[in-house]
């Protein structure tokens, strides 16, 4: 690993700092609704593969008793 001094580490982190591109405000607001929609279409998921199982184990623990 090379050793870089104080001032050549600042020089590097502006230049990097530089190649940043940050996304649009539209960009944001789409990444945003994708992020919401996912979350709804998976929790109806897990509610109905829940439901399901709930339903299956109180069938069976029905026939116990």
């Amino acid at each position: 690993m090379a050793r870089v001094n104080p001032g050549q580490f600042i020089n590097q982190v502006k230049v990097e700092s530089g190649k940043i591109v940050w996304p649009t405000k539209k960009e944001t607001a789409m990444t945003a609704l994708m992020v919401v929609i996912m979350t709804g279409l998976l929790a109806a998921f897990f509610f109905a593969v829940d439901s399901a199982f709930s339903a299956i184990v109180h069938s069976l623990l029905s026939l116990l008793a």
